[in-house]
């Protein structure tokens, strides 16, 4: 694995994803990108304008953070102390009955959006930045590996797997977001691509190491997130790098379905646990 000016350049990677089964076709059925940095460049756009919008209604105090981000369980949070929440308040009437309560709604209770615009939402600058960073890292070397359809998927499948177990494995009262999740997807991604091209991968398995570390040394962050974008990466890399390659699209498209029925299935499951 080089370093290169756009992050971890895998020397096998790039000329797995140079190789064509057919005109215009990437090593994996992908349609070729002749700019693979557009698709992420569109995606830190969609993170900086939900930033701004955030920023210029309210910052931390901001409505949008509590539509946008992902809480298991809607709460009932004290207007009076926000850090402060009403336990066993389990409804919006009932959380105005309170008279100092504010009422932010979560899966169970039906704001299923939750689970992908989470990962598009940030509040701290330094949080935006390292996500952003990474995806620039990452994104572009990938797109020029897999086609931009097949990019878009491993991230937001990565996305939606870090947020179900999230849902799963976190407070229920506990607010997540961030694109954390499909970053520890696409380092999944490129874990297994790399691997299977037989390429010299220690470089990313160092920096992967290092922000595993980080994930449970900063305060506040999600380690529940990050496993389940990792492990939901590897797979969605797995599934369009073993395809096999005379029915590659139909197998890469049943594989990601299945997985993305699996995180349904389970969302629902622990939606009714939670009601």
């Amino acid at each position: 694995m080089n370093e290169a000016s756009v992050g971890f350049q895998c020397p096998e990677c790039v000329a797995e994803g140079r190789r064509t089964t057919r005109q215009a076709r990437t090593a994996y059925g992908g349609v070729r990108s002749a700019a693979p940095g557009i698709t992420s460049m569109v995606l830190i756009g969609i993170n900086v304008a939900v930033w701004v919008a955030v920023l210029v209604t309210g910052w931390a105090e901001s409505k949008l953070v509590n539509i946008l981000a992902l809480i298991p369980e809607g709460q009932c949070t004290s207007i009076a102390s926000p850090d402060s929440y009403y336990p066993g308040v389990g409804s919006e009437v009932l959380c105005r009955a309170t008279g100092d309560g504010s009422w932010s709604a979560g899966v169970a209770d039906g704001a299923y959006w939750q689970l992908l615009t989470n990962m598009f939402l940030h509040v701290q600058p330094w949080h935006l930045g390292f996500n952003m960073l990474a995806l620039w890292f990452l994104g572009p070397q990938l797109e020029a590996l897999l086609g931009r359809t097949r990019f878009l998927a491993l991230y937001l499948v990565s996305g939606l797997a870090g947020s179900v177990t999230v849902l799963w494995l976190s407070d229920p009262h506990q607010a997540t977001l961030g694109a954390s999740g499909a970053i520890f997807g696409l380092i999944g991604g490129l874990l297994v691509v790399g691997t299977k091209v037989g390429g010299d991968v220690s470089t990313l398995w160092g920096w992967l190491a290092a922000n595993v570390v980080l994930t449970f040394v900063v305060p506040n962050v999600s380690w529940q997130g990050h496993l389940g974008g990792l492990v939901g990466g590897a797979l969605v890399a797995a599934v369009l790098a073993f395809a096999p390659r005379e029915r590659r699209t139909p197998v890469q498209a049943a594989g990601i379905g299945a997985l993305v029925v699996a995180l349904l299935v389970a969302t629902a499951v622990r939606v009714v646990m939670l009601g």
